[in-house]
């Protein structure tokens, strides 16, 4: 599969994105890979970035999000999350992902060992108010759906908790 053809239309509107992880390798089952994704989008809120909304799963992740230049925060954000999580997946001696992600890798990509992302985030522009809250509600509910939790808010890697009245991990806009 070739380089993504979706394009951020409108880079300072919110789009839906979605990042995942070579070859769908579970690499977010514990808590430190998941706070490195976590601790980087803090990081950019502060330079701009708005988070509406996130879910991360085992090894893919969807956010809404904007900023006045979205796409490169989105690429600054994938460049340095994957050169933490193979920081992290080196340091604990995680040999099997290690290896499925030198495997995996794109032969263009001559410059690294490993490749960590797919290519693209296959953005969405949001164009109302319906399309956000049912983008919202489907970031949400993907735990559901999957069978991992029985509801949207018991998911601890989501911005479900923010939007029932309840304490995330991460602070979300939820004024649009």
């Amino acid at each position: 599969m070739g380089r993504s053809r979706y394009k951020i239309t409108d880079p300072e509107q919110p789009h839906f994105i979605t990042l995942t992880v070579l070859h769908w390798i579970p690499v977010f089952t514990r808590p430190e890979t998941v706070s490195i994704l976590l601790e980087a989008l803090k990081f950019l809120s502060k330079d701009g970035l708005k988070v509406y909304a996130y879910v991360v799963l085992e090894n893919h992740c969807h956010f809404v999000v904007q900023s006045k230049a979205l796409d490169h925060d989105i690429a600054r954000y994938k460049s340095y999350t994957a050169k933490q999580m193979i920081q992290y997946l080196s340091k604990n001696n995680v040999k099997q992902i290690l290896e499925q992600l030198a495997f995996y890798k794109k032969a263009h990509k001559i410059d690294r060992a490993y490749q960590f992302w797919q290519e693209g985030v296959h953005p969405e522009l949001i164009q109302s108010d319906e399309m956000m809250r049912q983008k919202i509600d489907y970031i949400h509910h993907n735990p559901v759906k999957r069978g991992y939790v029985d509801k949207a808010e018991h998911w601890r890697y989501s911005s479900a908790r923010d939007y029932s009245g309840q304490q995330g991990l991460l602070e979300v806009c939820r004024q649009w």
